[in-house]
């Protein structure tokens, strides 16, 4: 008997910076199964449900598959000759700064180091940057002044093992879940531990909190100037380390005095007794992690915020030691890679510095390049003004859809429309930003790319190509060095494998270094393809001091500045360039939903995902919404200076008086107008320049809708009318829309927008001019519309569950005609995305049987014994309807 055997391959899971292992088996042609690898320190065999999910998002529907000049396919040969002469016919008819490459945290270390390396060493150019800028680059850029590099101190145990931890501009819950689990556990572990989340509204992530601080957006300098202040006063400084390890405390605290408890509570928004007790339980106790993310970068003083942080660890000497430190969190899964090869227009190769003449001397003396650029290039919103205004007239994007994520994308896709020669390299067939195209090159998605990723923790993992290319798609490196040749550059560019590349980019690290770089892994160079292929997770530097990597850095106080020690930056306290006034009165924050990522081109395939949260929405406190007159469910107009957006009402009683929340996800191939980044400035950070995108002054209205609709079909389905959301979902497609004007036959319009054929139902109440319109045929479920005149109130979810039930009879189609579910199909909106758990269950499992704990119900009901994703949604409902709680 032939049997094919089943094989079992470790990689990286492709989502946010925790870098969790995965073990992915194999059978024959066929990825089968995917669990996290229980030896991989990141995760230790925990997935949230993206991560397990990553299968259901990984075939070739929507995928490119062959290089695309327009709208005509071509061979590769002319794909590569075309963006070549392209590229070389734009810099010497005006030089190398009028061409850019945008590329992503979603490429791999070895993508980046050729694309860096291309654009830096050989076109001569600074012009490279990435979508990363959006995520960290305030983060880097406070390492560097205070450190002087981009080093992340921290580790994953350090979260652990501290006894105090501080959670600020971060929904761990919703945007790490696995680290928040290693959170969790640490509390239950050590319930001396405390835990503060920092955070203007109320998160999943808040409740593991003793304290939420719901600090006015924009104030979070003047809090932690303030903790400068208290700790100098109450004699908590650790006066010894500040004075062997740091310089400018000084005049750091000085700056600070000014910050009293008192003014800050005001200036913040916060109740004194709030601010007293983080100062008083930072002071006390004896290690202190702050764990930060795009809350504090994605701020026009975003770097001095992150400078604020640092100030306070190093006054109590909190940095080097474990559980203590200031810990920034990245977003992607190759963030800290992508920094490790110079990513980012201000940056070279290997953390050196294009201003530093003897780093661009050994840059370019090692690369053997002709060229080295002596002055930055444009940051991620400086370079598409520049595309708009025509100083960039030829730009690749890579791995990214930046018409979704930077802020104002109007102006970012008529700069891309403009533009003579757009390329975009992506797995993806369409996105909001290759329709602007006019060259799409097919690459490599994750099961396929070959390489490595450096997550938070500066762990650096491998994430390997199990599965050949779908089509005819080639790896990013693959792509860039045939550019590349093509463009005269054969010799730099002789890669035939990434370990290769891997190599350079390792011994690139310790050249000329001799412990005066953070960033050093000539411990792994010379790593044959068998041995590069074997590589075990392992953090940075790795090298003769440290064979077997470095878990915790400045362990010895010493720091990468000029004299060895780090710096205190005196950091002012300022309010956000977008204010409110009277026609913008309300400030928007936006941010991640639990199981959605970036601009949903992988997550948006997969109904497992889009059932927590199908429809875009803005999160408006009840108080505001009622001024408005505004009630749940309804479509809202969002304006600002910038743009337009509609989206879903959701009243949420977590939310400040005066702000609202939008997530950041939804681009036009799943709705019609909930681009929230379109409503934002393009405003960034003077220093880092990174968007301010958690604060835009925004206009909010009801939009006058006369007929609101769900529909679910086992087919495709589209809406003409002005608003709109669709979703795959577990039978085919959702659909919600709304509009105005009259349809004068639903029937007839329902027809006319899917492909659904069968016995076709119409049923109308005169009385509330709601309609439904049911197609079936025999035993099976194909389409349901329901439209009525006021926005649903009910959960509508059972509708789709319909379609999944084996029979679909006379009883299944009384209760489509009534509007009335079977309680077999009364779930309610999904909470357990792994095993389709919905509220209605849950509630009735904490009233009606009493489980008032996370582990009763998922005793009762599995949820939250999977990925464990959902637990503090479990909790957010125990704490809701349990009576004796």
């Amino acid at each position: 008997m032939n049997k094919t055997a089943v094989k079992l391959k470790q990689t990286t899971c492709p989502y946010c910076g925790v870098g969790c292992g995965i073990d992915v088996k194999v059978d024959g042609q066929a990825l089968t199964q995917v669990t996290g690898s229980s030896e991989h320190p990141a995760n230790y065999g925990r997935l949230c449900v993206k991560g397990s999910s990553v299968l259901e998002t990984n075939d070739v529907s929507g995928r490119l598959l062959q290089p695309m000049i327009g709208d005509s396919q071509v061979s590769w040969d002319e794909a590569i000759n075309h963006v070549a002469s392209g590229f070389n016919k734009v810099i010497e008819e005006f030089g190398p700064q009028a061409v850019a490459f945008y590329v992503s945290g979603q490429l791999l270390t070895e993508d980046y180091y050729v694309a860096n390396k291309l654009m830096k060493g050989y076109i001569g150019s600074a012009n490279i940057d990435t979508n990363s800028r959006l995520c960290m680059s305030s983060a880097v850029a406070g390492y560097k002044r205070a450190f002087g590099s981009d080093t992340v101190p921290c580790n994953y145990e350090d979260l652990e093992d501290t006894d105090l931890l501080v959670l600020t501009g971060s929904n761990a819950a919703w945007t790490h879940p696995v680290l928040f689990q290693r959170m969790e556990r640490a509390k239950l572990l050590n319930p001396d531990m405390k835990v503060v989340v920092i955070d203007p509204r109320q998160s999943a992530t808040t409740e593991l909190a003793d304290l939420h601080i719901a600090i006015k957006p924009g104030s979070d300098v003047a809090l932690f100037n303030g903790l400068l202040n208290y700790l100098h006063q109450h004699d908590c400084i650790d006066q010894n380390y500040v004075n062997s390890f740091t310089e400018g405390f000084e005049t750091a605290l000085a700056n600070s005095q000014q910050w009293t408890i008192e003014r800050v509570a005001e200036y913040c928004d916060l109740p004194l007794e709030q601010v007293t007790t983080y100062y008083q339980w930072f002071a006390k106790s004896p290690t202190a992690i702050t764990f930060y993310c795009m809350g504090v970068n994605q701020s026009s003083q975003g770097t001095d915020k992150c400078n604020a942080i640092i100030n306070c660890h190093l006054a109590t000497g909190k940095v080097g030691k474990k559980g203590s430190g200031p810990f920034s969190i990245t977003g992607q899964p190759n963030a800290m890679g992508g920094r490790e090869v110079g990513g980012l227009a201000n940056m070279l190769a290997a953390h050196m510095d294009i201003g530093n003449p003897q780093h661009r001397e050994y840059v370019q003396t090692f690369w053997r390049s002709p060229r080295i650029p002596e002055q930055v290039g444009s940051k991620a919103v400086d370079m598409f003004a520049k595309v708009k205004s025509g100083e960039i007239k030829a730009i690749w994007i890579m791995a990214t859809n930046p018409v979704v994520s930077l802020p104002n994308g109007n102006e970012v896709a008529q700069a891309l429309k403009d533009c003579p020669l757009v390329v975009v390299s992506d797995c993806n067939e369409n996105t909001d930003t290759s329709e602007w195209a006019n060259v799409r090159l097919p690459a490599t998605g994750w099961s396929e790319k070959n390489g490595t990723v450096t997550n938070s923790e500066r762990r650096i993992s491998r994430q390997r190509g199990i599965m050949p290319p779908s089509g005819q798609a080639k790896h990013d490196w693959q792509i860039i060095c045939d550019v590349a040749k093509a463009m005269g550059f054969a010799s730099g560019f002789k890669f035939g494998h990434p370990a290769e590349i891997f190599d350079e980019h390792a011994r690139l690290s310790g050249y000329e270094n001799n412990g005066s770089r953070d960033f050093d892994i000539t411990g792994l160079a010379g790593l044959s393809e068998a041995e590069y292929d074997k590589l075990r997770p392992i953090q940075w530097p790795v090298n003769r001091e440290n064979p077997n990597g470095c878990a915790r850095m400045f362990e010895n106080g010493r720091f990468y500045t000029k004299s060895g020690k780090a710096q205190f930056i005196t950091t002012e306290a300022k309010a956000p360039v977008q204010q409110t006034c009277k026609d913008y009165p309300f400030v928007c924050n936006s941010g991640r939903v639990r199981d959605q990522w970036h601009t949903m081109t992988r997550t948006g395939k997969a109904a497992k995902l889009t059932a927590h949260v199908s429809e875009a929405f803005v999160a408006i406190h009840p108080a505001d919404a009622e001024k408005l007159n505004l009630v749940d469910g309804q479509i809202a107009q969002l304006t600002s200076k910038f743009g337009r957006a509609l989206l879903r009402v959701q009243l949420d009683a977590g939310q400040r008086k005066g702000d609202v929340f939008v997530p950041m996800h939804w681009n036009k191939q799943f709705a019609s107008q909930a681009n929230i980044n379109r409503l934002f400035a393009p405003v960034v950070d003077p220093i880092s320049g990174q968007p301010e995108l958690k604060h835009a002054a925004v206009a909010i209205e009801a939009y006058q809708a006369d007929f609101y609709a769900v529909a679910y079909s086992r087919h495709a389905m589209q809406a003409n009318t002005e608003y709109w959301s669709k979703a795959p979902n577990q039978a085919g497609e959702q659909l919600l829309f709304a509009g105005q004007g009259e349809v004068n036959d639903w029937l007839d319009w329902c027809q006319k927008h899917t492909a659904a054929e069968g016995e076709w139902l119409r049923v109308e109440n005169n009385n509330d001019k709601s309609f439904k319109v049911v197609c079936y045929t025999q035993g099976q479920l194909e389409f349901v519309c329901y439209i009525q005149a006021t926005p649903f109130t009910e959960d509508m979810s059972w509708l789709s569950e319909i379609f999944m039930l084996q029979v679909f009879d006379r009883e299944e189609l009384k209760a489509l005609v009534s509007g009335i579910p079977t309680p077999e199909v009364a779930k309610g909106r999904q909470i357990c995305s792994c095993f389709k758990v919905g509220e209605k269950q849950i509630i009735e499992a904490i009233v009606d049987y009493g489980d008032d704990t996370v582990e009763k119900l998922g005793d009762r009901l599995q949820c939250g014994t999977n990925c464990g994703s959902c637990k503090t949604d479990l909790s957010g409902l125990i704490k809701s309807h349990c009576k004796s709680c």
